[in-house]
């Protein structure tokens, strides 16, 4: 469906008009995209991702533009349309997993459950139904999807993934014990991997970075890195070099507080020798 005009001719789609008043400013303003990035301290890159409608910045990109423009709160409102728009999460997504399957490296943190690629058929479709999705082919689609997803951890050329695992992640078992105990095999299988790390942030660690955020950075063929954060209801893909470095930053201070992959391997095996204990006590 192409995207629908006033009668001023421009878009009402909150990110194409977001990313229209972008260009139409700084087109009348007569600046270059590097002279803009030079004005405002910014990679000038950036300014040239917002006008395609590749990123939306942040909202302080977006404050720092009405100012150097003039416009009086109104590429902030733009944005904050933009950043709201139900479409967008799923937008977003879409290119994350592209770059994803184009990464030569993946960091990833989880707070509360395991990263797709990391899921077994059966806890990939608890997850599902879960959220928004009921029973039939459409939930039988995504899983698929996801299952497919889960490869890019083993064909030739396969990124090196490493992930940290709050230890909250295995303490919120699947109810079917049996699927549970698949999904810790699973994981332990994985951990074996040559191209993979799997590192587990015990509740001892005490409250630490990013601790309500599923983070992933990724390593891009071109040696830059690209970020995606989600909470429970939302998620944005981050590029600019500002906020990639610290999501890092926070990255690597969780990973000093993370046991070791030693250490985690065995407490992934102590939890899995737990399990036959509860199904034989079910009994």
């Amino acid at each position: 469906m192409p995207p629908r005009r006033a009668v001023t001719g421009r878009s009402q789609e909150p990110r194409q008009r977001y990313a229209e008043e972008l260009r139409l400013l700084r087109s009348q303003k007569g600046d270059s995209l590097r002279q803009l990035g030079e004005a405002l301290g910014w990679d000038w890159s950036l300014f040239g991702k917002m006008e395609k409608g590749e990123t939306l910045g942040g909202p302080e990109v977006a404050q720092a533009l009405d100012q150097y423009y003039g416009t009086a709160g109104l590429l902030l409102t733009l944005w904050e349309l933009a950043a709201g728009d139900p479409t967008q999460f799923r937008e977003q997504y879409r290119r994350y997993m592209t770059l994803e399957a184009e990464a030569t490296g993946i960091l990833w943190y989880s707070p509360c459950v395991l990263p797709g690629l990391l899921q077994t058929e059966a806890y990939a479709r608890r997850l599902l139904l879960r959220g928004s999705l009921g029973p039939g082919p459409k939930l039988d689609q995504q899983v698929t999807a996801r299952m497919t997803r889960r490869e890019v951890l083993s064909v030739d050329g396969a990124p090196h993934f490493r992930a940290i695992l709050d230890e909250n992640v295995l303490r919120r078992t699947l109810l079917d014990r049996e699927e549970w105990h698949e999904q810790l095999e699973h994981l332990g299988e994985v951990a074996g991997h040559p191209n993979v790390t799997l590192q587990i942030l015990p509740f001892t660690a005490g409250p630490c970075e990013l601790i309500n955020t599923d983070t992933a950075l990724l390593r891009l063929p071109e040696g830059r890195t690209v970020a995606w954060v989600e909470t429970g209801y939302d998620g944005q893909l981050v590029e600019e070099n500002a906020g990639v470095e610290q999501l890092q930053f926070s990255y690597d201070q969780l990973r000093d507080h993370a046991l070791s992959p030693r250490e985690s391997a065995v407490f992934i095996q102590r939890l899995l020798e737990e399990v036959p204990c509860l199904l034989s006590d079910s009994k």
